[in-house]
C-alpha cells in the first residue's frame, strides 16, 4: 500500500510560482505511473502531468504545457510539480497519484479512476 502526501500548495498572484512536491511512504519501483491531477468544485479530477518512472516519459494537459514541469526523485521518493506563468484558471486541489504499470501497458494513464493511490491534496489559488 503507496501512501502518498502532497505540499507546497498556496497562494499566488498571476504569474506566479510553485513547486509542489509529494512524498511517498515507500520506494515505488520504477514499473509505476505516478500523476498529478487536479478539480476545481464540482468539477471532474483531470489529469496535469503524467511520469512514468521506467523510463521518464511525460504527458502534460494541453492547458499546462510549457509553464508545468512533472519530475521524480528516485532517491527521496518524491514527485515534484513545478508550476510556471500560473493564472487564475490554474485554481484547485491538486493531487498526486500512483499505479503499478508494467511496461507493455502502453502510456501512463489519464483517467483518475484507474489510480488505485492518492494523496489527500494541496490546494493551489491563483489571484488576478
Amino acid at each position: 500500500q503507496v501512501q502518498l502526501v502532497e505540499s507546497g500548495g498556496g497562494s499566488v498572484q498571476t504569474g506566479g510560482s510553485l513547486r509542489l512536491s509529494c512524498a511517498a511512504s515507500e520506494s515505488t519501483s520504477n514499473t509505476y505511473c505516478m500523476g498529478w491531477f487536479r478539480q476545481d468544485p464540482g468539477k471532474e479530477r483531470e489529469a496535469v502531468a503524467t511520469i512514468y518512472k521506467r523510463d521518464g516519459t511525460t504527458y502534460y494537459a494541453d492547458s499546462v504545457e510549457g509553464r508545468f514541469i512533472i519530475s521524480h526523485d528516485n532517491a527521496k521518493n518524491t514527485l515534484y510539480l513545478q508550476m510556471n506563468s500560473l493564472k487564475p484558471e490554474d485554481t484547485a486541489m491538486f493531487y498526486c497519484a500512483a499505479i503499478y504499470w508494467p511496461s507493455g501497458f502502453g502510456s501512463c494513464p489519464k483517467r483518475q479512476s484507474t489510480y488505485p493511490y492518492w494523496g489527500p491534496g494541496t490546494q493551489v489559488t491563483v489571484s488576478s
